[in-house]
């Protein structure tokens, strides 16, 4: 019985998840008035049409045809003019329609863009702990299949359910007038129909969720896998992962079956039911026009606005099905509109201070990653960088140097001390003010979909193409572009496939150097070049470090051999700092790995 209460209750709950489409609606309110007048002459017009027919049946078939055949040309014309008059509403009925159908469509089309555009930019604004739980391929199928349902509801489905709602009271009323015994009879047949109708739609609204989430995981999937081809191939997982995908749909069209055959269940009782009620209604009916107790042009009236009722029922019982899937589907969105971010702006942040460049202090700086927080990344950090001071983190993998550049940009909040940016605690700074002044080469770079100057120009959007061409030569990507189909306007790909790991990474480079940051941070920048190509990028890199603070993540200790300091990690702490000359006579990590490396 407890559990009937709460299944009653999700319907009025998951219906109130539409309220949050309103703000996306609001701005467009006077067209939505205007398909709503729209929509109240075009279901006005449709209900005068059974009218229309009682007075020409009863006109041109019954004893007032043969006297008006009697009258001649003025008989001719009148039954003409019944015939024109419901022409006249019939083209008053398709223009309403037609006008009310493309405010409608236009609105929905308006404001799903609206938030799909909202949706997009919130989930841009969260930190990369969100995308830790949430897959980006389910975020895609919000974006994209939840998004498409919300606009068939709202630019097609609500206005149909408003317009069978109004034919339908519009219908009860004039049935009540036209015959009252008839309407009760109709009435209580109608009460019947709606009860089981209301149970079978719950369990269409449950179903529904379900198979849009079914949907979300088979999206989410595929859009993992085919971001990782060529790991994919290389393993020879091709079969495994199509039987992946294969299980998944199997899952999404069985769940999708059981939606629709419960709906098509609902169809058919509702068809069944409704002509039913018809037929039984027509034939009383007959029998009180056999009878002379109603005329035949009032039956028929009858009937037509019996079969405007009937089919508004229907109609809105279909709609209800498609109002449940967009409430899931907004609920969904929702989800993703109001999610919050990890990493929380002050309200009145501080404006970065106005220094040449930039000096930084980690305090007693302690950071576990939310996913396993009983493990510290990084474990009391102290330390100070000058500015404009080069100094290199080296250490095994899973020291904490990566964290700590993820710290510097803000990714994540330290778990406890402070990071502080000439003398600035960072979580006082807006995001966009803290990151505008950091400029990153990351080890596994990212090449957009577009040509290799839009790529480039991406470290800065208002950046002349001399200032990209200056860049690209100082990263030595003009050895390679010029001899790429059209230079640097030749498309590299989707995520540079056209381009070698070491060609990617210069692209990379140029784009840091373009940004002109006053903090440089280097994540193994020239891991993926050759010996040759990396003593000519570094030379680049030289250029672009000058005047700046720089941070260098590397692995081949080859690479930071002129820094002006070495800080060597391990298990998150920092355990030696120096010069390369001075870190080799203490005879410590760093010394044991030089030894290996460079054969000392």
């Amino acid at each position: 019985m407890q559990q009937a209460r709460n299944d009653a209750g999700k319907g009025p709950r998951r219906l109130s998840v539409l309220s949050g489409l309103w703000p996306f609606l609001r701005p467009y309110r006077v067209r939505i008035a205007l398909a709503f007048v729209l929509l109240c002459v075009a279901s006005g017009t449709i209900l005068l049409v059974p009218l229309a027919f009682r007075d020409l049946i009863d006109f041109g078939f019954g004893a007032q045809s043969r006297e008006a055949a009697g009258q001649g040309l003025l008989g001719a014309l009148s039954l003409n003019g019944h015939f024109v008059a419901l022409f006249g509403l019939a083209f008053l009925w398709a223009l309403a329609v037609a006008m009310r159908y493309y405010t409608v469509s236009w609105v929905g089309e308006r404001a799903t863009a609206d938030l799909r555009n909202a949706v997009y930019a919130r989930v841009l604004s969260q930190s990369p702990q969100f995308f830790e739980t949430l897959q980006t391929g389910e975020v895609l199928s919000r974006l994209t299949g939840d998004t498409t349902l919300i606009q068939t509801v709202v630019g097609s489905s609500i206005s149909m359910g408003l317009r069978s709602l109004f034919q339908f009271i519009g219908g009860m009323i004039m049935l009540a007038v036209t015959s009252f015994y008839l309407f009760s009879l109709n009435l209580v047949l109608m009460v019947l129909l709606v009860l089981p109708i209301m149970v079978i739609g719950r369990k269409v609204r449950r179903l529904s969720r379900e198979s849009q989430d079914r949907i979300a995981d088979t999206s989410a999937l595929a859009g993992e896998i085919l971001n990782a081809m060529p790991t994919v191939q290389a393993c020879t997982q091709e079969q495994e992962e199509a039987r992946r995908y294969s299980d998944r749909t199997e899952t999404s069209f069985v769940t999708a079956i059981r939606r629709t055959r419960v709906r098509a269940a609902l169809t058919a009782l509702i068809i069944t039911a409704v002509m039913g009620t018809i037929i039984f209604v027509l034939w009383i009916g007959a029998r009180q026009v056999h009878d002379g107790l109603m005329t035949g042009g009032e039956l028929a009236s009858f009937v037509l606005y019996a079969a405007l009722v009937a089919g508004g029922v229907g109609t809105m019982a279909e709609v209800w099905g498609d109002v449940m899937r967009a409430a899931g589907a907004t609920e969904r969105l929702l989800d993703l509109l109001h999610a919050e971010s990890a990493i929380r702006e002050q309200d009145e942040p501080q404006q970065p201070a106005p220094a040449a460049q930039v000096g930084i202090r980690l305090d007693h700086v302690v950071f576990a990653y939310p996913g396993r927080p009983q493990v510290r990344a990084l474990d009391d950090i102290s330390l100070d960088i000058r500015p404009g001071e080069r100094v290199a983190l080296v250490g095994p993998s899973g020291a904490g140097k990566t964290s700590l550049f993820q710290l510097l940009l803000r990714y994540y909040d330290v778990t406890g001390g402070s990071v502080l940016i000439n003398g600035q605690d960072i979580r006082q700074l807006s995001l966009h003010d803290l990151r505008k002044d950091i400029a990153i080469v990351p080890q596994d770079p990212v090449i957009f979909s577009a040509n290799a100057l839009e790529n480039i120009r991406y470290g800065r959007m208002d950046a002349t193409d001399e200032e990209v061409m200056q860049a690209a030569r100082a990263a030595l990507v003009d050895e390679f572009i010029g001899r790429l189909p059209e230079g640097y306007q030749t498309f590299l790909g989707e995520r540079g496939t056209r381009l070698s790991g070491g060609q990617r990474q210069r692209i990379a480079i140029a784009r840091a150097i373009l940004k002109h940051a006053r903090l440089l941070l280097l994540d193994e920048a020239t891991s993926a070049l050759d010996a040759e190509s990396e003593i000519l990028v570094q030379q680049g890199l030289n250029a672009a470090m000058e005047g700046r603070t720089t941070l260098i993540i590397a692995h081949r200790l080859a690479t930071v051999q002129k820094v002006d300091r070495i800080v060597v990690m391990e298990g998150g702490r920092v355990v030696e700092t120096g010069t390369p000359e001075d870190l080799r006579k203490q005879g410590g990590l760093y010394s044991r790995l030089a030894a290996l490396q460079l054969d000392l």
